[in-house]
């Protein structure tokens, strides 16, 4: 399949997927309230920090490199493996994601609580998931 597709197609049903349930928390769950959904709680906190609500101060920092990320995966997204297309999707997806968040609402939305890990989002767990298998690849190599 075209790199190009798999590479934009992947990155955009992230970020509608981000968008989707984002949209959804802020308009039906109020701000620092939660509600229990099996064995997670979906929660409605927002992230002015880094992954996992590290760095509060330093979201500018962040969202200018996420902004660097995204225009280089842009451009040289092709040079790279078919294989690492996906993942270099979902963190073009994710991270863009993020960046839409801080823009609009000056923070990043957070919703997923395991109980265990720090709350996160669907962006979040794209650049993770991504990130880990991106670093398989290379420990294979």
């Amino acid at each position: 399949m075209n790199k190009r597709i798999v590479f934009f197609g992947t990155a955009a049903l992230v970020f509608l997927l981000d968008r989707i349930t984002k949209l959804l928390i802020v308009h039906k769950l109020a701000l620092n309230s939660s509600v229990d959904v099996g064995p997670i709680s979906l929660v409605h906190i927002v992230n002015t920090g880094t992954a996992f609500g590290l760095l509060k101060s330093a979201g500018l920092i962040f969202t200018v490199a996420a902004i660097i990320v995204s225009i280089y995966l842009v451009v040289k997204h092709q040079t790279y493996d078919s294989r690492l297309q996906p993942a270099l999707g979902l963190v073009l997806g994710g991270a863009l994601g993020n960046v839409l968040d801080r823009f609009i609402y000056g923070a990043v939305i957070d919703f997923i609580d395991l109980h265990f890990w720090p709350v996160f989002n669907v962006a979040d767990a794209a650049i993770s998931v991504a990130i880990v298998f991106l670093i398989v690849q290379e420990w294979k190599k």
